[in-house]
């Protein structure tokens, strides 16, 4: 019933951990296809070994492509009905696939599910990487995953389990200057898949030095940006929205926002709190008071504030003054 996809690179400090979490696992029809993709360590032969003593672990040794190609390799030899997928410095809960499994089977018309996690990381080193995570743990329903999905991914990737079909039907991982997980999400979104998060914690997500997310430039924030910003313009125009105004007036804020008019999306004027800059115009466009903002009339908002806070207090104020998120306004950052 249940494909584990194991990509691993040089694995050998936490592949053990992630693979004896499996082992563990309460739900016991599972297999996992482990690729190894070229590593220079001894991840191979603790492959080996493991599989040695489990049947249920299946190991590829192939010359290294990256970890899209050997995502992409593991979920091809994937048998199961559902497709779970893992990295390999995580660590699963005991009852990760057991849950997941039971809710797909219950709710027939959601394509993927996710769950809580528990950061693994060191609290002062990864305070970033941590807040992404308390993040993330908010959205578990349905529409919350929706309309948060343009701020950043609101899945940790090694937490979602898969129905295998919708690879044949939206397509596999794409390999780009972009962070796979997160476009693969996005794409499976706008197909009109539909997705959640059961409520509970599935998945220790560790935060080594090592961690793509940490060192390939796929994964940097202009590169998220530049993701989101085709989807995020599909979506709007899917709505009839061709105009947006921005909240956020800063450089950073423009330089990411105007991503937006590659893709046919006008931008009308920018929002902003700053006094100073009210008045002004900013790469030709009016900057306006966001204080001056009242009831919704018809435009659509668009807010590219990234201080950390700064989302949910924006939302907070639009919500008292009428603005509904999804109808009339969205976070993007």
């Amino acid at each position: 019933m249940i494909s584990v996809a194991l990509p691993c690179y040089n694995s050998k400090e936490g592949l053990e951990a992630c693979l004896e979490s499996l082992l563990a696992q309460t739900w016991e029809d599972f297999e996992v296809v482990a690729v190894n993709d070229g590593s220079l360590d001894d991840t191979l032969a603790l492959l080996r070994r493991y599989a040695a003593r489990d049947s249920r672990i299946r190991v590829f040794d192939r010359p290294h492509g990256g970890v899209v190609q050997a995502m992409n390799f593991a979920v091809e030899h994937c048998r199961g009905e559902y497709v779970a997928r893992m990295d390999s410095d995580d660590v699963c809960l005991p009852e990760r696939l057991a849950l997941q499994k039971a809710h797909l089977d219950r709710h027939p018309h959601l394509g993927l599910v996710g769950g809580l996690v528990r950061f693994g990381g060191d609290p002062e080193t990864g305070r970033g990487y941590k807040a992404y995570v308390d993040w993330t743990n908010t959205l578990v329903t349905e529409e919350e995953i929706s309309v948060s999905r343009f701020v950043e991914s609101p899945y940790a990737n090694p937490s979602i389990m898969f129905r295998k079909e919708l690879v044949s039907r939206c397509g596999p991982f794409y390999d780009g200057p972009f962070p796979e997980d997160y476009e693969f999400l996005l794409r499976l979104m706008a197909a009109g898949v539909r997705m959640d998060k059961i409520p509970r914690e599935v998945l220790i997500w560790n935060d080594p030095p090592s961690r793509l997310t940490r060192t390939d430039p796929r994964y940097d924030p202009d590169a998220f940006y530049r993701t989101k910003a085709g989807y995020l313009a599909r979506w709007l125009a899917s709505r009839g929205i061709g105009r947006v105004s921005i909240i956020g007036g800063g450089r950073i804020t423009r330089r990411r926002a105007l991503m937006l008019e590659e893709h046919g999306i006008v931008i009308d004027c920018w929002l902003e709190v700053d006094p100073d800059k009210i008045g002004q115009r900013a790469g030709g466009r009016p900057v306006c008071s966001w204080h001056d903002v009242g009831a919704p009339q018809g435009e659509f908002l668009v807010s590219y504030v990234g201080s950390r806070g700064a989302g949910a207090r924006i939302a907070s104020e639009l919500e008292e003054r009428g603005w509904i998120a999804g109808i009339h306004f969205l976070l993007a950052a």
